[in-house]
Formats: C-alpha cells, structure tokens, sequence
C-alpha cells in the first residue's frame, strides 16, 4: 500500500488491486479507467503494429474526479474549483511510454483565454509535455512551442492557458498526481486524435544512458524545437513544492482563482512562461 503523504490527506493507492482508498474512513473511491483501445489514435506505435500483442483492454491509467472531504465539499462547490487524483500504471505501449490521451481546454465564455490547470506530483515521476498552438481554433494547424516539463514528488507544474497537454510515465514505478482545475469544462480530445498525439513522443530507449529520446510527430506540419524544463515555484498561486495543493487550496483559495479567471492573470501566466523557458536543463531535442 502506498501512502500518499505528500497530498496531506487520508489517501492511498494499493498497487496489487489497482485501488484509491480516499478519505477518513478509507473509502474506495470509483475511476475512469483509460484503456489501450482508448489510445490507438494518439500512439507513437499505432493499432496495426499493437494488433495481436498487446490486449486491448489493458488499463493504462485511472482518473479519480471531484474528490474532497465531506467538510469542504461546500468550499469546492462555491469557488467552482475540482480536485482530482490520476494514477498512470508503469511501461510501455510498443517503444512510448505510457502516458495521457491528451487534451486541450475550452476557451472561458465571454473571453479569449482557455482555462489553465495545476498538477501536484505525489509520487513517481512526471514529464508534463505543454504544447501551443499556432492557431487556438484549430490546433491541426500546428503547433509554435513545446516544453516539457520535468517533475518529481512535491513539485506542482501550472498548464497555463493557451496549452494543451500530455502527461508521461517515464518512471520504473506509479504514477500519482493530483490536479486542481476549475469544475465548469470538458476538455477537448479531439484535435489530438486527429494529430496522432501530441508534437513529440518520448520513446523507452535512451539517446545515451542520462537522456530521453524524444521524437517528432510526423503528422504535424512544424516542429519547433522541443524546451526542458524543470518545475517553477510561484508563491502568488502557491505553487510551493511539497506545499499540499489541497490544503493550500483550502486554506487560501483566493489564490487560486487565476484557475477561474485567466483573464485576470495574464501578465501572472507570462512571467511564469519566461521563467519556465529560462529554467532549462538538457539540449533542444532533434527535430
């Protein structure tokens, strides 16, 4: 059983049952499971190459939404704000990773900004790929930037808006990840279909014995090159590693309602891209 102490609260995943126990009195709580049928579209190894060896119905991740104790459930419900735990299974599918469908946020009604979210790594590690678009309204154009971001346990990683984005295992272990995300939205999954994924794949074999490899997206008619980036602390929307999300929520939520009212924080999201960008640590990747 593994102990989500870096949450803050009464949580934990039991790796042989593929279970989340939430809460004081150590519910099971209920996911969407993401199967590998669901994900054929957006392989680096597409269906036909998967077809006959790997079985379809293997579960590749589980998305536990809108989780609270009892006595904030009013709290969550007034600021208009979900907590989510998703848990992404160790290996491969062919030569990638195991990692997110992907997807992109719908624009805030009234405005011209997408809705940004949070994640909170609890445990395993995380390479949270951030893609833009060249065009917001239709995403197959292209895309004009992509970073990926680096995380371990206790780090938070903001997706800001006017990104879309992936989440990869690249981890021997779990996967375990909470994010904050306003409660009033779908996300959008279909441009990335239509893609075949995101810009880049990270594939299971390294370049040399300290780097990923990363390979471009054929089916994108631009590459930019690709950024690293390692995680950036940003005390405004306590973005604090290993500062419970939860609890930071809970306990200051006037803080995050850049996650509600992007259009309030857009000088806030810039200076946190430019810190990003300048907060590299390994080579643009071949194109």
């Amino acid at each position: 059983m593994i102990n989500l102490t870096l949450s803050g609260l009464p949580v934990k995943w039991d790796p042989e049952k593929r279970m989340l126990f939430f809460g004081p009195d150590a519910e099971a709580a209920k996911p969407a499971i993401r199967y590998l049928e669901d994900m054929e579209e957006v392989l680096y190894a597409r269906d036909e190459e998967l077809k006959d060896k790997d079985d379809p119905r293997r579960e590749l991740y589980f998305m536990f939404r809108d989780l609270h104790l009892p006595e904030h459930q009013s709290l969550f419900r007034e600021k208009g704000i979900r907590y989510d735990i998703t848990v992404l299974v160790p290996g491969t599918i062919g030569r990638e990773y195991v990692k997110t469908a992907g997807h992109y946020h719908p624009f805030k009604p009234g405005t011209t900004y997408t809705y940004p979210e949070v994640y909170e790594v609890l445990y395993g590690e995380a390479h949270y790929l951030l893609q833009k678009p060249t065009n917001l309204i239709k995403p197959g154009e292209g895309v004009e930037e992509v970073i990926v971001v680096a995380a371990e346990p206790g780090d938070k990683v903001l997706i800001p808006p006017g990104f879309g984005h992936i989440t990869i295992n690249p981890g021997s272990d779990f996967l375990i990840m909470s994010n904050l995300v306003a409660d009033n939205f779908n996300s959008i999954y279909e441009p990335l279909r239509e893609m075949g994924g995101a810009g880049y794949c990270q594939l299971s074999f390294p370049v040399n014995e300290q780097e990923p490899l990363f390979v471009a997206n054929p089916c994108y008619p631009s590459c930019p090159p690709l950024h690293f980036s390692r995680p950036v602390e940003l005390s405004q929307f306590l973005l604090e590693k290993n500062t419970p999300q939860y609890h930071a929520f809970v306990q200051h939520p006037q803080n995050f309602t850049y996650l509600t009212h992007p259009e309030d924080f857009q000088e806030e999201f810039k200076k946190y891209l430019e810190v990003l960008r300048q907060n590299s640590f390994y080579p643009d990747s071949i194109c």
